[in-house]
């Protein structure tokens, strides 16, 4: 017999790195109800039945934090197991280009420097892009 934990759920999710012009990052801070609340991430969203990640990103973060940005380059793609959740990261740079960030579906926005994230707690999938950022 399987059970969710044995062979947990698999989401796609376009995750974007939102650059603004001082070269800050935007990260949110997750809702405290629901997993890995009160952790802070990179914004973004599961990716939408004929949705490119591109399209996902652009649309998840019109709607979660009221802004609009262009979708770059590639950054890395991330696949990691939660015990309640399998996601594979398709992470982007972007470029801030409207709107002032509000935090609609998420506790609260910051813009941070790169040497910054380290002092903030993010989910362990994350780590990874970081660490990708430090690189790059």
């Amino acid at each position: 017999m399987t059970n969710a934990i044995s062979n947990p759920p698999h989401k796609i999710i376009g995750v974007a790195i939102i650059w603004n012009d001082q070269g800050q990052i935007l990260i949110d801070r997750r809702l405290p109800q629901g997993p890995m609340g009160g952790l802070w991430e990179f914004p973004g969203g599961k990716v939408e039945s004929g949705e490119t990640i591109q399209q996902c990103i652009q649309r998840e973060i019109a709607e979660e934090l009221g802004i609009e940005v262009t979708v770059g380059e590639h950054l890395i793609t991330i696949h990691h197991t939660y015990t309640h959740l399998q996601v594979s990261l398709t992470v982007h740079h972007c470029r801030h280009l409207a709107g002032v960030p509000q935090a609609i579906e998420c506790a609260e926005v910051r813009w941070v420097n790169l040497d910054e994230l380290d002092n903030f707690t993010f989910p362990e999938a994350n780590v990874e892009i970081i660490a990708a950022l430090k690189k790059s």
